[in-house]
């Protein structure tokens, strides 16, 4: 694509604009001068189930000004009422985005779910971890993105 960006590490993160479940927007840029991981799941997927809870771990266990926000591939979803039911079921304490048309899947090039991305407070990538992610490889992404100490 002419005039695309890159999604890669060290380039600024794309613009995530999505309506949000619940109502309201989910928009990336609106968290800039926060350390923001974002995670690109689907109800229908084990291993997104799997990593949940971790993620719910660190939007619940941080001090630090970590955002964590959810981009639920709607549109391959049968029901809005599902990705609902999922995040009751993790008591899910972040914004989920609901990616009616795959938009954000497409800028982000992902190749499969889950995919974590990792984006400092400058709006930087300095992660994408594809496919499953456990809790040390979850540290490690944040620690990259928290400002020094």
């Amino acid at each position: 694509m002419v005039g695309a960006q890159a999604v890669r590490v060290g380039a600024a993160a794309p613009e995530i604009d999505l309506p949000a479940l619940g109502g309201g927007r989910v928009q990336l840029s609106a968290l800039r001068g926060h350390p923001v991981i974002v995670s690109f799941w689907g109800t229908w997927c084990p291993p997104c189930r799997a990593e949940f809870p971790e993620l719910v771990r660190l939007a619940t266990q941080t001090s630090t000004g970590l955002v964590v926000i959810g981009v639920n591939g709607r549109d391959q979803e049968r029901r809005t009422k599902d990705v609902q039911s999922f995040v009751d079921e993790f008591k899910v304490p972040f914004r989920i985005g609901l990616d009616e048309r795959g938009r954000s899947r497409r800028t982000y090039r992902l190749v499969g779910l889950p995919t974590t991305v990792f984006i400092d407070s400058a709006g930087v990538i300095r992660e994408i971890h594809p496919g499953p992610i456990d809790r040390e490889a979850l540290d490690s992404g944040v620690a990259r993105i928290l400002p020094a100490r």
